[in-house]
């Protein structure tokens, strides 16, 4: 049987819960769809982080096979120009040991002729930039460019170099356009054409420019000319 103190208990139980909140149930509905909705947002994110992640393993597996085909490549032809640059001697391209290949420092070992193998940095100024422009030209010959800008690669080379430098121009012009900004005579003579920029007035800049292989055909006209008028001098006496 349910007594007056067993009534008045569960009254003040009721009582110290305080005011009831008629809109729980609907508050509890609209926070259950946001999580529902969070979740969803969260397992998407995951999902798509993990394809992300297989996509740049893949992408990195491809990136390292074919760096080190390429590298060993120019690695080839690097040892060959260098060799021709210098007339003699040897280098060689070595990849930092216990790294990424994609990561990893890229050593440049150098002997011109008559001296021990050592690293680049102890070379001579002219030397480095001659070894450089082996580097370079050994990129080209792996995969050639339409067309390569020098801006005064030639300064620290001295007459010697710049003759070696000019040779190879020549060679590797077969297949691509140099575009060389020079201030050595040498290397202006082997141009197919010279544009150069002058002041002829205060603050005005005017640009010069000659084609050389026009001006060679020229001469080569008037010696041929030369020569024709002579034979027939000859011809008449």
């Amino acid at each position: 049987a349910v007594t007056p103190e067993m009534l008045e208990n569960e009254k003040r139980k009721l009582e110290s819960l305080g005011p009831v909140n008629l809109g729980a149930i609907e508050e509890y509905d609209e926070k259950k769809e946001r999580l529902d909705f969070l979740e969803s947002q969260k397992q998407d994110l995951v999902k798509a982080k993990g394809e992300l992640e297989e996509a740049i393993t893949k992408i990195n597996k491809k990136a390292r096979s074919l760096f080190l085909e390429t590298f060993n490549t120019v690695r080839g032809y690097f040892g060959g120009i260098f060799e021709v640059l210098f007339e003699g001697g040897e280098a060689s391209l070595e990849l930092s040991e216990g790294s990424d290949p994609l990561e990893a420092d890229i050593i440049i070992s150098a002997r011109p002729k008559g001296k021990r193998l050592q690293d680049i940095s102890l070379l001579s100024g002219g030397e480095r930039a001659l070894t450089a422009m082996a580097l370079l030209f050994a990129l080209y010959k792996a995969k050639p460019s339409p067309f390569c800008i020098f801006d005064e690669v030639d300064a620290p080379l001295d007459d010697a170099n710049i003759q070696r430098f000019v040779r190879m121009l020549d060679k590797f012009s077969e297949e691509t356009q140099f575009i060389i900004i020079t201030h050595n005579k040498r290397t202006m003579e082997a141009a197919s054409s010279l544009f150069g920029v002058t002041m002829e007035q205060k603050g005005v800049s005017k640009i010069v420019s000659v084609n050389l292989t026009e001006i060679e055909d020229v001469l080569e006209n008037r010696r041929s000319s030369g020569r024709e008028m002579a034979g027939t001098q000859v011809s008449s006496n």
